[in-house]
């Protein structure tokens, strides 16, 4: 078996795939908080699956934060600054392990759900804003693995203040947590609440969602006029929002196009779409890049 695990901040879940890249198994678990209990969980959940599903051959684990071979930076909403999360791994892991971002494991798990036929970008709203590109079932990384990172591009000089430090970032804009703190109601769903307050009537809350579909509407222009893929899919916690969320941004990229013969052309807003929800798309891609590492699939494939 090959198991793939998408490590979030509350949870993580995990998958085991047979030969045929069908799901066999899965298992979810909570999220410690720190190194050591993030190493933990992910060895827990390789034991559990293996108990379900029998031996595992290959593990891959999708977690936030940059990635670079195996260590794990930056990842702050797990309490991580800096990891080698393939080395803490080998002693608690018998298979060979490999590492991704979070986001780009599940680009490549939402193109294999689709079939791997053309291109995609994979548009995570969750609490960052992030994309993973895919073509031909490869996944583009560009020259210092920022391809995709469309979060941070400013689309409003005079806008909210970004963590990154610029001003009117996508992010800024869309992102799960900026939203939220903009908001300021506390709530279990804050962002959720602030769509049902826009709906009611509150000019704050329409005011913040406005903004933030037509910064998701222009992660998703950007990224069509940039690698010119097949199809946007649009994942991550804001899009248990459902039409919501998709159905605005396809009509703000329609309003766009209906100013420029050019965009008409490109139909943006057809290329549009929702990743289907309860999808395990990032524990897929992730279970799929560690299958592509290990010594004897490359070997098979190679």
């Amino acid at each position: 078996m090959r198991v793939g695990l998408d490590v979030g901040g509350t949870k993580t879940l995990g998958v085991a795939m047979d030969d045929d890249d069908r799901i066999v198994a899965q298992v979810r678990t909570r999220t410690g908080w720190g190194a050591d209990a993030v190493v933990a969980g992910i060895a827990a959940a390789v034991a559990a699956l293996q108990d379900e599903a029998g031996p595992v051959r290959s593990v891959g684990v999708g977690i936030p934060g940059q990635i670079d071979a195996g260590r794990v930076t930056h990842a702050l909403n797990l309490g991580i600054d800096d990891l080698d999360l393939l080395a803490a791994l080998a002693s608690v892991v018998a298979a060979p392990v490999a590492v991704e971002n979070d986001v780009k494991a599940a680009a490549l798990g939402a193109d294999a759900l689709r079939g791997r036929a053309g291109s995609l970008a994979y548009l995570n709203l969750g609490t960052g804003v992030a994309a993973g590109i895919v073509s031909d079932g490869r996944l583009r990384r560009g020259g210092r693995g920022a391809a995709g990172e469309v979060g941070h591009i400013s689309i409003d000089p005079a806008g909210p203040e970004c963590r990154c430090g610029q001003r009117g970032c996508i992010e800024a804009l869309a992102g799960g947590a900026a939203l939220a703190d903009r908001w300021g109601r506390p709530g279990e769903f804050p962002v959720r609440d602030l769509f049902d307050a826009a709906d009611a009537g509150d000019p704050h809350a329409a005011s913040l969602r406005t903004g933030a579909v037509r910064a998701v509407a222009s992660a998703a222009q950007v990224l069509v006029l940039t690698t010119d893929v097949d199809v946007v899919v649009l994942g991550g916690g804001l899009t248990g929002l459902g039409e919501r969320i998709a159905g605005p941004v396809r009509e703000e990229l329609n309003s766009r196009a209906c100013a420029s013969d050019f965009l008409r052309s490109l139909r943006l807003d057809e290329r549009v779409t929702l990743l289907p929800a309860g999808s395990p798309a990032a524990a897929l891609g992730a279970a799929l890049v560690g299958a592509a590492s290990a010594p004897e699939e490359v070997h098979t494939h190679g």
